[in-house]
Order: structure tokens, then C-alpha cells, then sequence
């Protein structure tokens, strides 16, 4: 490393000098420098006689004037012993002799200071092949000039390669730079992780790139994975999302991988992971990789917090809108009806059933569903997911009803639904109702949707709740609280509503005998026992869609639309009969009947009545207990 380079040798670069002889890299460089300048020696008819010798404090690098030759100095160390030392010491050139072998000593000065850095020992035999000494000196020269333009291409060559760093690192800044601005530019989820999986393929693109995923997430990118928690102990990637720090391995083959945690400011969302092939990894890029970890993971849970609120808000939308719309209506199949539409559309589900709880048989019965074969199906409290959700007062979701199975259910075997998320209908604390909604992919529901269902249950139980009080209310209103027949009023209104669309129909008025006798002989608790009991038999005696009501007093009225006169005398006459067979202490009762048609001049609730009326006085001016035609 250039950097690493300069920083191991403060000393070689001052003054473009060499200033200590002892430097672990002042040997490579004499050596370099020294095989080099010998095969530009070697040409030297004087120098051929000997062999030269390059000495440093504690290392020697020698070799013969022709580079083809085998130096071997071990036989004159003695003599280089005598004059090296003395040319280090001295720094000057230094001759000595020793068993017909002669040595000649050159020191090389350094440029700055001219202290000697090393020795150039000349060896030879023949004293008249002794050569100049100021041509031994001249070649001592060239040997320092040799090593120090060796010395200067690797400064230069270092200076090169830091250049080269430098751009390397600037343009890596500035793609990291691009890389945040980009990333900081998304607001949805996706985007964020696609500009990320991209600017990491551009900064490494002999890399291969995977991110993994705490969350669920589908885009269909190979490149992203959930995060799995198999094998934390050899798995990097869940070692870094486990201790939130970044962890690395190294293949047999050469590869590296980097597992780095993708966090932000409230959680570890995900894990970056880079493999790499041999040589391709530089430590220093890992500060620039965590910076750009850390900003996606920022970027990231930006995003997500942007789409949960904006998820937030169309939930509250919605939640806004079927509130009104639900309080619209005080009608319960209109509600249910309602439910069932809104909820195939906000979840995008195949199938919808809303069912209510019948507290007289004890069943559950489908209200609304979109699936005809469903319409007023009936299940036991005990059934299915019904009873499930009966049982525990808890929703329920089922990502794959095929493959658990917890309960048979019809709804799902007939649909062949997979997926399911179900909500109870509270009111007053009591399961009244249940929501089923299912699609035939499995997987399909969301949390969030389970959490959605949940809140529009509670609204939807609300709108069950004011329209039953409503219920409650009308009727109370419409009914006479005694005899359990609708009120006088209530009678006049669905008779001027029926005169509208029906073409016929009649009215029967009933009064019982003597009642008065009745009040003054057994008291008035008996007189309302009698008007209970005669009531009754009235609502036994006619059709679900006939009207009966108590008119006042003891009168009492039976409409009966789309009916004649004929028909309407055999029902009053079942009434009459039945009233003197059944009631206890025994009473009768005489009855007016009338009728109205389209042909009739005037149509009208008050003409209907006075006829009636009239034919009921004129039954009892013939002694009660009969019938009469009104004219």
C-alpha cells in the first residue's frame, strides 16, 4: 500500500535522501540496484579480474563482475572483515592484502549528509591486474547513482499509486454521496431497496449482493431474502443481525462474504451480504460500506414508517367512510349486505360471509355472503370457525387452511379458500355475530389486514347494536305492550301503504262481549288475561304478512291485504269459534268485516273502518257472538 508504504518509512522520503543505513528496505533496493549496475559494469575490460561485494551494517549482497559467474566470498572474509569496517567508519576508500588476495573498499555516501550508507568491496588475485582506484571509485559512483534512480522510481511509483488511491477514494465518496442522495430520494419500500442493491453492484461490480429481510416483504427480487435463524452459529448473516455488528468469512476457494446489519434508529431491520471474489476485498472500503449500511437502513425505516402512515390513513379513510355509511342505515340486512360488499373490496378477497347469532334457535345464520349457496345457511355455536371464534371471543387468521386443518369448515371445503381471516361482532360483550373472509391463495392475508378486520368489526358491531336498539324501539312503538299486537297506528299506516300497490283487500274488527261484565266480575287482571289470550288466538289464526292490532279497548283489528270478503268471514269465523273454545273464563266476540277494491269511489283507512265499525255495532244489536258484513 502506498499509504502504508510511507508511513513504515518517514525517513527515506526526507530531502529525497536515504537517512539510515539500518532501514529493512535499504537491502532490496541495494540488491536491485546492485544487479543492475553490475550488468552495466560487466563490460569493463580493467574490472574483469575481480569480483565485487555490496556490504550494509549486517547485510551482504556480492556477486562477480560477470553477472554468469558464482560469487563466493566465504574464502575472503577475513579481508573484507579488515576494510569494510574501516570505509563505514572513515568514508573513505580503503585497500588491504591477505593471502595473495587483494580488497579494495569503496564507501557510498549518502546525498544529504554524506555519511556512508554502504560499502562497494572490489576482490581481486592478480596485483597487475590491480585496477585504477578512481575507476574503482567512478563505478562506486554509477552504483550510487544506479541505486539511487531505483530508489527514485519506487518513490515516484509509490507516489503514483497513492494518486491512484486518492482518485479511487474521492470517487468512491462521491458514489457513496450519489448513492445517499438517491437512497434519501425514495419514499417507498421498494424503491429504497432497489437503489440499493444498485449502488452496491455499481461500487463492487465483480460482487455478488443479497439482502435479508426480518420482514415480510414480496417484490419477486432474487436479490432479497427473509432473514432465517437456522444455524446461528456458523450463519454470518445471522451473527451480524443477532449482535447488530458487521461479521466476515472467508471460502475455501478464495471468496470472501460480508454480512453487515442494515439499522436504523429504532431496529435491525435486514443484513447486507457481499461476496467477493479472491483479492477483490480493501479493508479500508469497509468504513465507506458500513456508511452506506447504515443509510439504507435509515432510508429503509423512513420509508416504512412513510408507508405505515400512509397505510394508517387510508385505514382511518376507510374505517371513516363505512362508519357513516353503516350509520346510514338502521336496517340489520342493509348493514350485512353493506359489510360483506366493503370488505371483498378493501381486503380484495374471493369470498365474504357475515353471520348472526339467533338467540332463539341458538345458530349461527348467514346474513350476507356473495356466495349464493350460502344464503340462510344455519351452524351450530360448536362449528367450524364460528365456533371457534364463539368459544374464545378472539379473531382468527389461517394462512393455509389445506395443510392445518384445525376444524372442518364448509365455507372453505365448498370455496376451496386457503386463506382466512375471521373477526367476532360484539355488543355488550357478547359474541352476536362473525365475520369470515377468505381467498384461495394461500398466504394471502396480511397481519395488518387481521389487525384492519379486527377495528371494522368493532364498527360493524356498533352499527348491529343501534340498528337492533332501533329495532327495539320501533317496535316498543308499533306494539301495544299488553296483547303484543302492533299499535292502532302502525295498522293505519301499512293500510294506506297496501291501498297504494295492493288491488283488494279487507278488515276485520274484533270486539269481546261483555268485557266490561268481565272487568266488574273478576277484576281487571283477568279482563287483561281475556284480552291476552284473545290476541293470541287472533295471531295463530292468520297469515305472517296479515296485520293484527289492538284498535282500543277491548276492539282489536285484523287486516288482511290481497283478500276478499268471502275469505276474510271463514277467518273471522275461525276466530270466533276458537275465542269461544279456548279462553278461560269463556267469552265471545262479534266481528265487522269490510273491504275495499280499485272500483271502490273512494278509497281510504277511515271509509274501510266505518264500515267495519258499522257492521261491528250491527252484530252486536243482534246479540254478539256472530259476524256481520259491512255495506
Amino acid at each position: 500500500m502506498v499509504n502504508e508504504r510511507k508511513a513504515e518509512l518517514p525517513i527515506w522520503f526526507a530531502n529525497e535522501d536515504i537517512h539510515d543505513a539500518d532501514e529493512p528496505y535499504l537491502p532490496s533496493l541495494l540488491e536491485e540496484s546492485f544487479f543492475r549496475w553490475r550488468g552495466e559494469v560487466s563490460g569493463l575490460v580493467s574490472l574483469r579480474a575481480g569480483q565485487f561485494g555490496i556490504y550494509t551494517r549486517d547485510i551482504l549482497c556480492h556477486g562477480s563482475s560477470d553477472p554468469a559467474d558464482e560469487p563466493d566470498f566465504a574464502e575472503r572474509e577475513p579481508l573484507a572483515r579488515l576494510v569494510v569496517p574501516l570505509a563505514f567508519r572513515e568514508g573513505t576508500t580503503h585497500k588491504d592484502s591477505a593471502d595473495g588476495c587483494h580488497a579494495i573498499a569503496i564507501p557510498l555516501l549518502r546525498r544529504s549528509d554524506r555519511a556512508v550508507f554502504a560499502v562497494l568491496l572490489y576482490v581481486f588475485r592478480d596485483d597487475h591486474a590491480a585496477p585504477y582506484t578512481g575507476e574503482l571509485e567512478s563505478a562506486a559512483l554509477h552504483l550510487r547513482s544506479c541505486f539511487y534512480h531505483v530508489f527514485e522510481q519506487l518513490y515516484v511509483r509509490d507516489l503514483i499509486q497513492q494518486q491512484h488511491r486518492k482518485d479511487r477514494e474521492a470517487s468512491h465518496r462521491d458514489a457513496l454521496f450519489l448513492a445517499a442522495k438517491q437512497l434519501y430520494d425514495q419514499i417507498d419500500v421498494s424503491s429504497v431497496l432497489a437503489e440499493m442493491l444498485a449502488s452496491l453492484e455499481s461500487l463492487y461490480p465483480n460482487s455478488e449482493v443479497h439482502l435479508y429481510l426480518s420482514q415480510d416483504y414480496v417484490d419477486g427480487d432474487p436479490r432479497i431474502k427473509p432473514l432465517a435463524f437456522k444455524n446461528t452459529a456458523h450463519d454470518i448473516v445471522a451473527q451480524a443481525f443477532l449482535e447488530s455488528k458487521p461479521a466476515m468469512e472467508h471460502e475455501r476457494d478464495g471468496t470472501m462474504r460480508l454480512a453487515v446489519p442494515m439499522t436504523g434508529k429504532q431496529a435491525v431491520y435486514g443484513v447486507l451480504c457481499l461476496t467477493l471474489g479472491r483479492g477483490k476485498w480493501d479493508e479500508s472500503d469497509m468504513p465507506a460500506f458500513l456508511l452506506l449500511a447504515d443509510t439504507a437502513g435509515s432510508a429503509f425505516e423512513n420509508a416504512k414508517l412513510y408507508e405505515q402512515s400512509n397505510l394508517l390513513i387510508n385505514e382511518l379513510r376507510l374505517i371513516n367512510e363505512m362508519t357513516k355509511r353503516l350509520n346510514q342505515s338502521l336496517r340489520l340486512k342493509e348493514i350485512f349486505q353493506f359489510a360483506t360488499s366493503e370488505l371483498l373490496t378493501i381486503f380484495d378477497a374471493d369470498y365474504c360471509c357475515v353471520l348472526q347469532l339467533d338467540k332463539t334457535s341458538n345458530e349461527f345464520v348467514v346474513k350476507s355472503s356473495n356466495i349464493p349457496a350460502m344464503a340462510s345457511e344455519h351452524f351450530s355455536p360448536e362449528y367450524g370457525f364460528c365456533g371457534m371464534i364463539y368459544r374464545t371471543k378472539e379473531p382468527l387468521i389461517i394462512s393455509d387452511y389445506w395443510n392445518t386443518r384445525v376444524v372442518t369448515s364448509k365455507l372453505m371445503d365448498n370455496t376451496g379458500s386457503r386463506s382466512l381471516i375471521a373477526a367476532p361482532i360484539f355488543v355488550d360483550g357478547e359474541v352476536v355475530g362473525v365475520i369470515l373472509v377468505t381467498h384461495k391463495i394461500a398466504n394471502f392475508f396480511s397481519y395488518d389486514n387481521y389487525k384492519l378486520l379486527q377495528v371494522m368489526s368493532t364498527h360493524i358491531g356498533l352499527a348491529v347494536a343501534n340498528a337492533s336498539l332501533h329495532a327495539e324501539v320501533r317496535r316498543m312503538v308499533i306494539t301495544d305492550t299488553l296483547t303484543g299486537l302492533h299499535a292502532r297506528h302502525y295498522l293505519n299506516e301499512q293500510i294506506q301503504s297496501r291501498q297504494r300497490k295492493d288491488p283488494f283487500g279487507s278488515l276485520i274488527l274484533v270486539d269481546i262481549d261483555y268485557f266490561k261484565r268481565i272487568n266488574d266480575t273478576y277484576g281487571h287482571q283477568v279482563g287483561d288475561r281475556i284480552l291476552i289470550q284473545v290476541s293470541n288466538i287472533i295471531a295463530s289464526s292468520i297469515r305472517q304478512g296479515d296485520i293484527a292490532a289492538r284498535w282500543g279497548g277491548e276492539e282489536l283489528a285484523v287486516y288482511l291485504p290481497g283478500i276478499r270478503t268471502e275469505q276474510a268471514l271463514r277467518i273471522a269465523e275461525r276466530i270466533r269459534n276458537q275465542v269461544a273454545e279456548e279462553t278461560n273464563p269463556t267469552v265471545t266476540v262479534s266481528c265487522g268485516v269490510s273491504e275495499w277494491t280499485f272500483d271502490n269511489e273512494k278509497i281510504s283507512v277511515e271509509s274501510l273502518f266505518y264500515r267495519a265499525d258499522m257492521a261491528l255495532y250491527e252484530a252486536k244489536n243482534r246479540g254478539r257472538n256472530c259476524i256481520i258484513v259491512g255495506e
